[in-house]
């Protein structure tokens, strides 16, 4: 729980205190409520999303409780989170819902299942029962706004309007035919009909979920100027990579043009980064690589931009029918993936708290053999919780292979997924580019290449490598500032056969007086190398260059060979322009105390890294020192390291509990503690000496052991939702 503004100023759990406890007491007793409150206006560190109310399980004592849904029980159900102090914010989703009052006719007197996404064959996309993904219109967008309004009238913080999708199978609807004549101006063609037509399909799809999020965005804007808020709109959305890998069409960076959007939510999580993708000819999952670069395009959505992304992580999945072994291991990847991006600091905890501590897996098998989340688990989950409201850190040190790598993607990937020719399945036209890289301990990052005309965007970026196989520039207008960052020094590789038959397709480079084959040929000649520079030839471009792969990058995803061949270009691009070049087998990261580590198992040999010193592993429920850490194939790393910490006394170093400081004496230092209703609980404090009694409530805590060698105190309890008092007395 979060305490609201009368109490003691809120200090973050799991956190490394950097405040010695005894100024905290000082600037508490001079004045409590006024800094609690300012502290409380502005802290969104960590959220969740529910749709329930608020119940023991899903107390995660985050700062923000998202209440799901806009039907008429969210007020009451956004009291609930208030009441228990949690800022209340609201997400609905955008494509979907509980919207059959729109679908019937109950709200504007017209039918309107001719908005329903319907394929060839006529059937209707759904999400479960008579909730469909539907074809937005104009009146579905006001339907939208009048539950908005529910959530905005009830006082909520900010509005997510959630997963803009169109289905790439989609597009045969009435609804869809309609939209088509009124944006084309000429009748409809069957997507599958022609290259042309799926691709004028795809940007007809991504304009209509554009327009339905700024008419919503409109209307609360409206909403604040009539009432003087300060309401914000996020769009919680999957990756690009992962939209176009799973074949629907969403607005992805085009939401950077909608005004009043303050942002994304990175829905990134085990359903999303386990999807198979192909590396050195072998299809399987890969979930702590695939997740580094979901994450990694989603923060390049935001950056330079002025806007925020929250990372989500999810300690299950979607899918019921896994065991709790596979949950932990794929979120341990997923988590460590999400702090290998340093510029974010926000993150949404869980998605749906109580199918996690009140759930009971696997689905799949009998009710008997079906079990709930284990302790050790429960814990590690607070115990991580808690240490991302800390991630907002001023000390950031790489130590892995060369940083400023990336590859440049464009929302067009989701244009060229269908018939009658998709691109490949394992999405080999970036994975062929970019895993290779990160294999090698490149911690390479998926650019957005509709963000290049954002001034700084590319600012920090070596080398970059871009292929108009699989997609297209949707503008001549990010050429420009690419050949600007090349003449500054940075090298482009460019890996290309211009054999994507979605190069004959109907757009700015072969129309209006353009004349070009590929899109390529308007960069070369911008770049001054001539539309047909020879390829595997550098060419000194100003301070940089560009070097020619006359590949198609999903070929380098087929072989070894393939695969080195990219490393061996992005190697020889770094020599050319004196950047000293690595690899390692391994990610690591510090951000402040914190280490963050990933061994790769399919990388280069050597042995692996090792960590000396004092560290806590995040992951260990049991939060025990470790003076040796290897970072192996396959490992996950998400550690404290003791020595990094400030010199001071007094430290809470981790908890799985929310902690909040509350006093200190010359004989006592004290918390409020709460967390999930039964469930075990761990605080690990830096202390200077043995503490002769620990009490929970008033009453003795017998399971807490102290070490006069680390100093460090593990105190051991069961954590309650609603708030405790734990005394530590000398």
């Amino acid at each position: 729980m979060i305490l609201s503004s009368h109490t003691a100023l809120k200090l973050k759990t799991c956190c490394i205190l950097t405040i010695n406890l005894a100024l905290v007491l000082q600037v508490t007793a001079a004045g409590s409520s006024s800094v609690s409150t300012e502290v409380n206006s502005v802290v969104e560190n960590t959220c969740f999303q529910t749709g329930k109310l608020w119940t023991p399980e899903g107390n995660l004592a985050s700062d923000v409780a998202i209440a799901y849904g806009i039907g008429a029980n969210l007020p009451a159900r956004m009291e609930t989170w208030r009441e228990h102090g949690y800022q209340v914010q609201v997400m609905t989703g955008v494509a979907w819902g509980e919207y059959q009052d729109y679908l019937y006719g109950r709200f504007d007197g017209t039918n309107h299942e001719d908005e329903i996404q319907t394929d060839r064959d006529g059937n209707k996309i759904g999400h479960g029962g008579d909730v469909y993904y539907m074809c937005p219109g104009i009146n579905y967008g006001k339907f939208l706004c009048v539950g908005v309004k529910r959530a905005l009238d009830a006082g909520a913080g900010a509005i997510y309007l959630e997963e803009p999708e169109f289905w790439d199978r989609a597009g045969y609807s009435e609804g869809f035919k309609r939209e088509w004549r009124n944006y084309y101006h000429d009748e409809w063609e069957a997507p599958d009909s022609s290259v042309d037509a799926r691709w004028r399909t795809g940007k007809l799809k991504y304009f209509l979920y554009r327009r339905a999020l700024q008419q919503v965005f409109d209307f609360v804007q409206a909403y604040n100027q009539r009432t003087g808020r300060h309401v914000q709109c996020f769009v919680p959305t999957h990756s690009l990579l992962n939209y176009a890998q799973w074949c629907i069409v969403s607005p992805e960076s085009s939401l950077a043009q909608l005004k009043g959007c303050d942002g994304y939510v990175a829905q990134v999580w085990t359903g999303t980064s386990r999807e198979p993708n192909r590396y050195q000819g072998e299809v399987r999952s890969r979930t702590f690589e695939t997740a580094f670069l979901e994450y990694g395009v989603m923060q390049n959505l935001v950056r330079s931009t002025g806007r925020s992304v929250w990372y989500l992580n999810d300690p299950v999945e979607d899918n019921p029918n896994h065991d709790w072994p596979d949950y932990r291991s794929n979120w341990e990847s997923t988590l460590t993936a999400s702090l290998f991006q340093p510029e974010v600091s926000r993150f949404e905890v869980a998605p749906w708290p109580e199918r996690v501590f009140a759930g009971r897996y696997p689905r799949s098998a009998p009710p008997a053999d079906r079990r709930p989340i284990p302790p050790a688990y429960a814990i590690e989950l607070q115990t991580v919780f808690n240490a991302l409201n800390d991630m907002k850190q001023s000390t950031v040190e790489w130590n892995c292979g060369t940083p400023g790598v990336g590859v440049l993607v464009s929302d067009s990937l989701m244009f060229e997924r269908g018939e009658p020719t998709p691109s490949d399945p394992y999405l080999g036209n970036v994975y062929g580019l970019a895993m290779p890289l990160l294999m090698h301990g490149i911690p390479v990052t998926p650019v957005q290449l509709e963000n290049d005309t954002i001034p700084h965007y590319l600012d920090g970026f070596h080398i970059l490598f871009l292929s108009y196989d699989g997609q297209k520039p949707l503008s001549p207008e990010v050429h420009s500032p690419l050949v600007d960052w090349v003449k500054r020094g940075g090298v482009l590789i460019f890996c290309d056969k211009d054999a994507d038959p979605y190069l004959n397709v109907h757009e700015w480079w072969n129309s209006n007086g353009n004349n070009y084959t590929t899109p390529r040929e308007h960069l070369f000649e911008l770049l001054g190398s001539g539309k047909s520079a020879a390829p595997d030839t550098f060419y000194h471009i100003g301070k940089g260059g560009l070097f020619w792969l006359r590949d198609r990058p999903v070929d380098f995803s087929l072989s070894k060979a393939g695969a080195d061949r990219v490393v061996d270009a992005a190697h020889a691009a770094a020599k050319e322009i004196g950047l000293p070049w690595r690899e390692t087998n391994y990610l690591l990261l510090r951000r402040g105390p914190y280490v963050i580590a990933a061994g790769l198992d399919e990388s280069i040999g050597g042995q692996p890294y090792e960590l000396d010193g004092h560290f806590v592993d995040l992951f260990d429920s049991e939060l025990r020192v470790q003076t040796k850490i290897s970072i192996i194939p396959g490992s996950r790393e998400f550690l404290v390291d003791l020595d990094a910490l400030p010199n001071q006394p007094e430290h809470l170093i981790a908890s799985a509990c929310r902690a909040l400081f509350k006093r200190e004496t010359s004989h006592e230092i004290s918390f409020t503690a709460n967390g999930i209703g039964d469930t075990p609980a761990i605080m690990l404090l830096k202390l200077p000496e043995s503490p002769d009694t620990v009490t929970l409530d008033g009453k003795r805590i017998e399971d807490f052991s102290y070490s006069p060698e680390e100093k460090l105190l593990w105190i051991r309890f069961e954590n309650t939702a609603e708030p405790q008092t734990l005394s530590v007395n000398f």
